[in-house]
């Protein structure tokens, strides 16, 4: 222990002189002066430390310090002791709560007899005020000069001391560096602000807590004087906010450092502001930390041991000796409450019942309630009325057996007031004892006035057992007869089993138009819509008591489900304590879920609620009536009030008992009054009160009147009651003697004032003096205190006083805040912070009441917010919302208004990306829940990132969520935001029917992640064996969650919980593996499904196995199923073959098609096509023409269609102008011949475009040609765009270049048409050339012209722009284009663009086409931010990701999931999904880490993605694994169902284990189905071609159909039908099973077989000799087989091609088609052409050369010459598209009829659009004109062209300068044959064109270079060279 330290016992001193201790100080100071003046005080920090740590040696110093204090001790604490003796002393006989104020009272007694002497008239004196003001005027500025030195310079010092004292022991909490920190309380808060510049405000706190508030108290006892609660804005279940506290004490450990504290700054600092703080602190720094804990520990018990006196209440009075007797302030129970007496009738005053009830209320108790006599006696008054409900009150139990014990009741004794008591508050027994006791019912009704009791003697009904009566009517799965079910019955199940109603009546929407057909049931369509989007919750128990506890609902939080329970179970008290509660109904219709009650609680409509209000019979009886419900009544009920109430004067009298309803008879007054004189002017109006009569003033100088008759007369007569009692003081004193009357004394101050006599004689009011009010007004100081309520009769002047205190310093407070300087303000704010930091540890220690807490809270709310509006350093608000957040919400409670509370919520949504999870993380629940309601309200105008609120979202449901299920219900709009990952954190809530419910109606709006999650989620936490032996509507109660459970749940469904929840599983959109599993669970468990059920099924019929439905075969059942299979054709379904032959068609079918009716050729129009143009052919025009409309929208081939038209044309003219025929074609447009469409009138072609256009296949390439010769042939083409727009990309150059000048100036909507590059890149020329210099606005009204921009004109816009935001908007503009952009535009965008600084900050916005064109270089140069950004793009739009060679994709995704940190650890379902498309092209390494129970969850997910051939390696292993689905050879049924399409993926050797009984022909073609369907869809279409599985799919079929085993019987269908061709693919079959069809089968599937690209020539020719034993001879075969034959012709020699009959365009166009034709076959077929048609070669025209295609190849170059240049040029746009094996010559001589005149003119007047549109005949420019080529139109020619360039040219015409102007698509296209031909330095050029995306030579064509192949020194220099120049960029 410190020898500072003071003795545990304090010093008892019973007297003491002051003059004692004065003299033992003088006398010490005499001894010790010499050392003080020399060094003591200097070394005094140094000394008090040293002592202070408890060491030995000190110095002398140190033993002087040591001796003065022990000195000192005794005497300051007997000092001490003695004055608070004394104060005790004082008020030892005073009971008061507050030990504080009772030390205070003899002060507060001194000042009372001031304040009775003469000295305030003193006060208030001209004089006195004159020298006041003089005073402060003079003195004010001086001595507050004076005051501000002494202040600075005493106060500095102290307050440094406590701030440095504080601040050791006060650990203010500070953010870690993984960003975490200790919530801290409102003291470390408040020291935090101190360091951090909060300017805290504690004046108006202070004053709060140790002067009187603003506004006081009800002086007066008035049952409206109530404290009002503060309002808690927020939906927390709780009422406070569990705020950490950080004790302040002697004995803690956890002690700050010094460097913590203001010392480290002291130290640092180059001068000395405080010698001795310095002197302090660097004492202190020499300490240890145990010893630093020490110091504090010794100099905190000292000043505990000095204050503590001060502190501490004072003892028992009772136990010291006193020769006074304590006086009690007023003995009731003595005085006036005599009960004694009260027996007596009519000797008490009702005014004194009152008074004594609420004065003397446990004594009341004993003497009236208890006590029957009195009672009786004292409610013969009515005024007295109210006292059987209050003893009722008081003591329910006891006094119902009181005075209700009917056994004692005679017709002598009864009293009927006690019958009324007993009647309200034993109804129950009492009516018992009436129904069943005749003598005790003739007792009661033997007196007349109890005659208005109505007991109900009848028998009860019997109690209906509800759970019995619900499970009988509500088994809807029995609903069958809707004519049986009544509305009742519909009721009953709605109140008592909504929830179940709502999930399998109101979602059967089949079952509910059921129910409408009943005009009674037309209610339930409205509630079954509101109720499945605003699903229930489960009923709380209706306890109103408990619910609607409205008087609570103030200060907590009300969920919006009690609001709506309360106001559906009690509308009357709801409507009085919510809807007339302004403040209450204000914060409840804050809540999004309560808007609801704007409308209910607005609505006009009182009828029902008057009804139950104004029950007017009640009121004749005592009762107490709600003044509010009275009131209601009188203002909404006027002409039954007025009869029942105003005409009933015994109504009125019983109402009028209580005094607050004394304004019934001015209301009366006003409501009976009838013609002059009826006022209560006249005394007569008044409802029976006659003021002149009753108000007799004088009189009551001798009876004092009661308090009814007081408050009447003030009311309703009050300017005599003024005039007689107000002004005359001795009346008045004599009547507020009288508790219950000591208003009149308040509203007299207020209305009256004593009337004086001027000179002149007249009478003037003159206010009664008032010390307070007078001296306040005297020095002119205006407060906004009403000093009226001081100034009364009987009020305490003291508290006046106090209240003018308050007011003095709030009018001199701005004053001294002028006259202070910034210095002294700064100090004194600081000294009150301090202080009120030290109040705060006091009344956490219970040793102050002063409140402080409660005072500042509001203060310090305010501060904060003024702070968080000011400060921009957002670290400093991150420490505030982050380790202040309970405080801070605690402190939002006490705020005073709403908005005042979301502008702190507010804050959290301007928190950066980088800091939102530390600080959310941190945050109350509360606070979370604010968030979140402040979102639900504005989630509209919050402009928040994608980022910002995937983070929020992400920490609400995994770190709130689990701490909170009850934010469930809030975060409905977030759902769509949240990740899988997100969605699997969330605590199981399968119970929760309310939280089921909001999943269940939002799921459906969820992405198909999302969903999936929410399945995983739901399955987590259920049995699999309890779902099948679950309930049989376990799938309806579930509701659709159910539908998005992983399959290995799914499947435990059993069939009847499938079948009794299939309503809810087909309104949710399945996989297809589900699919398949309900329907054949379903049919192949039932085979007696009714209609209904198997219409239901829609679709899912056609999964089911073929032999399963044919057991409906014969049944109503059976054409529904084929309507099924019919729509499933219908809408590109595609279903096994045996199911369309045993289903759909009839073997009639197949032989007689002649004999089809109409209506079976339109069933059968969906099957059509797959019966081939064979069976067609045998089709009639009276058979078809009715079954038009549905042909029209069948995809026929062209051959097909052509058969149909020749069938019906007959009787179908195209030509006639406005009847449409050619638009109601549809699909069978393919079919018409281009002859025919050359002959139609304009008009026809312009009316038919728009819905031919719609049409799939449409029209073929001929066709279009020659509808857009025929059309851009006219000059009023500018007013057909809109129609001829859906043929505007394939409209020739030549065409758009003619009608350009036209197009810009009568086109209004040019800029907005889709325009292939090359006709935008003629229209941008024309349109700028009046713009030398583009701006952005009008770059951008160029709109998809803009796409034609060259790179010149684009760099001079970028150039002078040059800044982020219009790049910015260039970037979104070309992003946002229709169209393609052209690699050369590209190109330049990023050349151009990596120039700026701000290149980086594009990357978002240059769209996947752009930025996938970055160089790699480029691109692994980017930090993670940006390369999440880049993926973000991709994911976006994976289109061009796809169209990438595969070893760049390759190693794009390898640079972007190493710089995201994914290419480590496990391969997690996250991680694969925030790769989107890219997910399948990591390294196999890392795919091999894929997450397997991810694998087996997602297996139909994964399904969608592309796979190399290593990756297909790897899903086979995966797919046998043990954890996954084993070795192949136990697979199940079940098992290959979800292996699907990856069974391709499996090895030869491997497929060959799978059990052969598995392996049916019908599962065989299911899974080329499956295969076919993912090779049309997005991914499948571009990352994969379909040579790649053929082989493995062509072993499957042979080996499981026995074409591969030896030893075992071929497949019983080894000759294949059609249909199964169709499905599967011709060349899987065998080439023997195809030469062995029938055929009628052959004929079928000619059109097929010739379109399968797998055959090889030995095949295709034994096909050709198949197809010759069918047709005949070559010469035979007519139009539609030639179109017909596909690759089959190839193998046709040169004289059966010579035989061919080609006259027709459709028939030549499928000649051309065709690539592999030798050059003789070529020239064969160009004569045969010209011999078929008869022209010559210069009358081809362009349609001609469309259809020759290939074969333009075949006419010699002498001829090319002669052809029609126009023409040709006009075809060249399809031309160009195809590789021609043209020679060098043939090419040349095409490019001679391109540079015509007529056509492009001379090549060196080409530009880029012309290269772009002759594609690959580019490749036949002259050497000369190809080597001279510039920039501007290298860009234009396609990659095929450069491929076609002959080796030896290539690298002849094009040097390193021009290769380099190469784009990277070109670059890719050069052969091998090329590159090797060019010189180092033209390899060099194009390696610079390629090998930006990687820093070693890397050929992106899939194959490697290899540097061995040129091991040339030169080579080896250049490629040092290469990689010098990527490392300087």
């Amino acid at each position: 222990m410190s020898r500072m330290s003071a003795p545990t016992e304090r010093i008892a001193v019973d007297s003491t002189n002051l003059d004692t201790y004065l003299t033992v100080f003088n006398s010490l100071f005499s001894v010790y002066r010499p050392a003080l003046i020399d060094s003591f005080i200097e070394t005094l920090p140094q000394t008090l430390i040293c002592v202070l740590v408890d060491r030995q040696h000190c110095g002398w110093q140190g033993d002087l310090t040591s001796i003065v204090s022990s000195a000192l001790n005794e005497q300051v604490l007997s000092v001490i002791s003695s004055v608070k003796a004394e104060a005790c002393m004082s008020t030892s006989n005073l009971q008061m709560g507050d030990s504080t104020m009772a030390q205070l009272s003899s002060l507060q007694k001194m000042l009372t007899n001031v304040l009775s002497s003469d000295l305030p008239f003193y006060l208030q004196s001209d004089n006195f005020v004159a020298l006041w003001n003089s005073f402060m005027d003079m003195a004010f500025l001086p001595a507050m000069s004076f005051m501000s030195d002494f202040m600075l310079r005493a106060l500095q010092t102290p307050v440094d001391f406590l701030n440095l004292g504080l601040q050791f022991g006060i650990e203010i909490p500070t953010l870690d560096q993984s960003e975490k920190c200790q919530q801290g309380d409102l003291k470390q808060l408040i020291m935090w602000g101190m360091n951090h510049n909060v300017s805290w405000s504690f004046g108006q706190s202070l004053l709060d807590m140790f002067l009187a508030p603003e506004t006081p108290p009800c002086v007066f006892p008035n049952p409206e004087c109530q404290a009002t609660g503060s309002i808690q804005f927020g939906r927390s279940a709780t009422t406070s906010v569990n705020t950490p506290t950080y004790s302040l004490t002697c004995e803690q450990q956890n002690l700050n450092q010094l460097n913590e504290t203001l010392c480290a700054a002291i130290l640092g600092a180059t001068s000395q502001e405080s010698y001795v703080l310095y002197q302090m602190c660097q004492a202190l720094s020499t300490l240890s930390q145990t010893e630093v804990i020490k110091v504090w520990r010794n100099m905190c018990h000292m000043i505990k041991n000095v204050s503590l006196p001060l502190i501490e209440p004072c003892g028992d009075p009772g136990t010291t000796q006193s020769s006074r007797i304590a006086r009690s302030t007023l003995s009731l129970s003595k005085l006036l409450c005599d009960y004694q007496n009260w027996t007596v009738a009519d000797a008490v005053d009702p005014a004194l019942v009152t008074m004594c009830s609420e004065n003397d209320h446990a004594a009341f108790i004993l003497a009236v309630c208890n006590n029957v006599e009195a009672v009786q006696v004292l409610v013969k008054n009515p005024s007295n009325a109210w006292v059987w409900e209050f003893c009722a009150n008081v003591s329910d139990t006891y006094i119902v057996n009181l005075y209700c014990s009917y056994n004692m009741w005679t017709a002598e004794t009864i009293d009927p007031s006690i019958v009324t008591f007993c009647w309200y508050n034993d109804m129950e027994r009492f009516q018992f004892f009436l129904c069943d006791s005749i003598p005790f019912f003739m007792v009661v009704f033997s007196s007349e006035e109890n005659n208005w009791l109505r007991p109900n003697c009848s028998e009860p009904p019997p109690q209906i057992a509800i759970n019995t009566l619900v499970a009988e009517s509500c088994k809807y799965s029995e609903w069958k007869n809707i004519r049986a079910i009544t509305s009742e019955q519909i009721s009953v199940c709605i109140q008592n089993d909504e929830v179940r109603f709502i999930n399998e009546v109101c979602v059967n929407h089949t079952f509910v138009t059921e129910l409408l057909l009943n005009h009674a049931n037309a209610w339930v369509e409205q509630y079954c819509t509101y109720s499945i989007r605003n699903p229930p919750t489960s009923p709380p128990p209706l306890s109103m008591e408990v619910w609607c506890n409205y008087s609570k609902w103030t200060n907590v939080s009300v969920d919006p489900s009690v609001v709506a329970l309360c106001w559906q179970y009690d509308q009357i008290g709801f409507h009085q304590n919510v809807c007339c509660n302004i403040p209450l109904y204000d914060k409840l219709s804050l809540h999004v879920d309560n808007q609801w009650l704007i409308r209910e609680c607005s609505d006009n409509d009182t009828t029902n609620v008057l009804e139950q209000v104004c029950i007017y019979s009640d009121w004749s009886h005592p009762t107490i009536v709600d003044m509010t419900e009275l009131a209601l009544c009188a203002d909404l009920d006027t002409e039954n009030f007025t009869r029942n109430v105003c005409a009933n004067a015994t109504v009125l009298q019983n109402l009028l008992a209580n005094l607050d309803n004394t304004w019934l008879l001015e209301q009366c007054s006003n409501l009976t009054a009838a013609g002059p004189g009826g006022g209560a002017g006249n005394g007569g109006g008044l409802m029976g009160f006659r003021p002149a009569e009753q108000c007799q003033y004088s009189s009551w100088a001798l009876v004092l009147p009661d308090a009814a008759l007081l408050a009447l007369c003030w009311d309703y007569d009050q300017a005599n009651f003024i005039s007689f009692i107000c002004a005359d003081s001795s009346m008045l004193t004599h009547i507020i003697r009288e508790a219950s009357s000591l208003w009149v004394g308040t509203l007299c101050a207020t209305y009256t004032a004593p009337q004086t006599t001027s000179v002149g004689g007249s009478n003037e009011t003159t206010p009664q003096p008032c010390l307070t009010r007078d001296l306040a007004k005297k020095l002119n100081w205006t407060c906004s205190t009403d000093f009226s309520t001081f100034c009364q009769p009987g009020a305490s002047q003291l508290q006046g006083l106090r209240v003018l205190l308050r007011c003095g310093i709030k009018i001199i407070q701005p004053r001294l805040e002028n006259l202070m300087n910034t210095q002294v303000t700064l100090m004194v704010k600081r000294a009150t912070s301090l202080w009120v930091v030290l109040l705060l540890a006091l009344e956490e220690s219970h040793l102050t009441s002063l409140r402080v807490t409660e005072n500042i809270q509001l203060s310090v709310f305010d501060s904060i917010v003024i702070y968080m509006d000011s400060e921009t350093n957002f670290d400093n608000k991150h420490v505030l919302l982050q380790c202040f957040g309970k405080v801070l919400t605690s402190l939002m409670q006490t705020g005073r208004d709403v908005p005042t509370n979301f502008f702190l919520i507010k804050e959290y949504f301007r928190i950066p990306l980088s800091h939102l999870r530390s600080v959310l993380s941190a945050a109350d629940s509360i606070i979370v829940r604010e968030i979140l309601l402040y979102y639900n309200r504005n989630y509209a105008t919050l402009q928040l990132t994608d980022d910002y609120l995937h983070t929020m979202v992400s920490v609400l449901f995994q770190i709130h969520l689990p701490r909170d299920i009850s934010l469930f219900p809030d975060m409905g709009l977030l759902l769509a935001l949240a990740t899988p990952s997100d969605i699997l954190s969330i605590p199981p809530l399968q119970n929760n029917i309310n939280a089921l419910s909001i999943i269940n109606f939002s799921i459906k709006n969820l992405s198909r992640e999302q969903q999936q999650a929410f399945g995983r989620w739901f399955s987590q936490s259920m049995s699999l064996p309890n779902m099948t032996a679950g309930s049989l509507s376990f799938i309806r109660d579930t509701g659709n969650l159910i539908a998005y459970l992983p399959f290995k749940s799914f499947q435990y469904l059993s069939p009847a919980q499938l079948l009794d929840g299939l309503d809810v599983l087909m309104s949710n959109p399945l996989g297809l593996l589900k699919q398949q599993f309900i329907a054949q669970s379903l049919i192949g468990t039932f085979g007696n499904l009714t209609v209904d059920q198997i219409r239901r099924l829609g679709n899912l019929s056609c999964l089911a196995h073929p032999s399963q439905l044919m057991a409906y075969a014969g049944t109503e059942a059976f054409s529904v199923i084929q309507d099924n299979i019919r729509t499933c054709a219908v809408q590109g379904f595609s279903v096994p073959s045996n199911m369309i032959s045993s289903l759909v068609l009839k073997s009639s079918d197949l032989q007689f098609p002649s004999s089809l009716t109409p209506q079976r050729v339109s069933e059968l129009g969906p099957f059509l096509p797959l019966l081939g143009s064979s069976v067609l052919q045998q089709l009639t025009s009276a058979q078809l023409m009715p079954a038009l409309s549905t042909l029209a929208s069948v995809p026929f081939t062209p051959a097909q269609a052509c058969v149909i038209f020749d069938k019906i044309s007959a009787n179908f003219s195209l030509a006639l102008p406005g009847s449409g025929h050619l638009s109601r074609l549809g699909s069978l447009v393919s079919g018409v011949k281009v002859e025919t469409l050359w002959a139609l009138p304009t008009d026809v072609l312009l009316e038919a475009l728009p819905a031919l256009s719609l049409q799939t296949p449409g029209l073929t390439p001929p066709q279009v040609n020659t509808i857009i010769s025929k059309l851009w042939a006219s000059s009023s083409v500018s007013q057909w765009m809109d129609k001829v727009k859906p043929l505007l990309s394939s409209t020739p150059l030549l065409s758009v270049i003619a009608q350009v000048p036209l197009l810009l100036i009568k086109d209004t909507a040019v800029h907005t048409r889709l325009w292939n590059t090359q006709q935008a890149k003629a229209l941008f020329k024309e349109a700028v050339v009046s713009h030398p210099s583009l701006s952005l606005q009008e770059f951008l009204s160029l709109g998809t012209l803009a796409t034609g921009v060259n790179c010149l004109d684009l760099r001079q816009l970028f150039q002078n722009l040059a800044s982020l935001s219009p790049l910015r908007d260039i970037m979104t503009f070309l992003r946002e284009q229709p169209v393609s952009l052209h690699p050369s535009l590209k190109k330049c965008v990023i050349e151009e663009l990596y120039e700026f600084d701000f290149f980086s900050d594009l990357l978002g916005d240059l769209g996947s086409q752009i930025a996938l064109s970055l160089p790699l270089s480029t691109i692994k140069k980017f930090p993670q931010d940006k390369m999440d950004s880049l993926r973000k793009v991709i994911i976006q739009d994976p289109y061009y990701f796809l169209l990438l060679p595969s070893t760049k994709q390759a190693v794009l995704v390898d640079k972007m999931v190493q710089r995201l940190n994914m290419h480590t650890g496990l391969y997690t379902e996250e991680e694969f999904r925030s790769l989107g498309v890219m997910a399948t092209f990591v390294t196999d390494k890392m795919f091999q880490k894929l997450d397997r129970s991810f694998f087996v969850d997602g297996l139909e997910f994964l399904q969608r993605f592309c796979y190399n051939a290593s990756k297909r390696d790897l899903v086979a292993d995966m797919l046998q694994e043990q954890g996954t689905f084993g070795p192949v050879k136990n697979w199940t049924s079940e098992t290959l169902n979800q292996v699907d399409r990856f069974l391709f993926f499996l090895p030869k050797d491997t497929i060959q284990l799978i059990p052969l009984g598995l392996m049916s022909l019908e599962r065989i073609e299911r899974l080329f189905l499956s295969q076919q369907k993912w090779e049309r869809e997005e991914f499948g279409s571009l990352c994969q071609k379909p040579s790649e599985l053929f082989e493995k799919k062509q072993f499957v079929l042979q080996f499981f159909l026995g074409f591969l085993r030896i030893g075992r019987a071929p497949y019983t269908g080894l000759i294949p039908s059609c249909e199964s061709l169709h499905v599967t693919q011709p060349a899987a079959w065998t080439i023997d099973s195809l030469r062995n069809m029938p055929q009628a089968a052959f004929r079928r599937c000619l059109e097929l077989i010739g379109q399968d690209p797998f055959f090889s020539s030995s095949e295709l020719l034994m096909l050709l000799t198949k197809t010759k034993e069918v047709y005949g001879i070559p010469s035979s075969f007519n139009s539609s087989v030639i179109s017909q034959l596909g690759c089959i012709a190839t193998q046709l020699s040169l004289e059966e091609l010579g035989s061919l009959r080609l006259s027709e365009i459709q028939s030549v166009s499928a000649m051309g088609a065709l690539n592999t034709w030798t050059s003789r076959q070529l020239k064969s077929l160009f004569s045969t052409v010209l011999n078929s048609t008869r022209k010559t070669p210069s009358q081809l025209d362009s349609s001609t050369f469309v259809a020759l295609g290939h074969i333009v190849c075949g006419i010699d170059a002498p001829i090319m010459r002669i052809l029609d240049p126009v023409e040709f040029s006009k075809a060249v746009l399809w031309l160009g598209r195809l590789n021609l094996s043209c020679s060098e010559q043939q090419l040349q001589a095409l490019i001679g009829l391109l540079s015509h005149n007529l056509a492009f003119g001379p090549v060196s007047s080409w530009e880029s659009e012309v290269f772009i549109e002759i594609g690959a005949i580019a490749a036949g420019l002259p050497d000369i004109a190809m080597s001279a080529l510039v920039r501007k139109q290298i860009e234009g020619i396609t990659p095929l062209a450069i491929s076609l360039i002959p080796a030896g040219k290539f690298a002849v015409v094009f040097n390193q300068a021009q290769i380099r102007m190469f784009t990277y698509d070109q670059a890719i296209a050069v052969t091998e044959a090329q590159r090797s031909a060019l010189s180092p330095v033209q390899q060099t050029a194009l390696s610079m064109v390629l090998n930006p995306w990687e820093d070693k030579p890397v050929d992106f064509r899939d194959r490697s270079l290899g540097v061995a192949m040129h091991p040339c020194l030169f080579f080896y220099l250049s490629s040092i060279l290469i990689m010098l120049l990527f490392s300087l960029g």
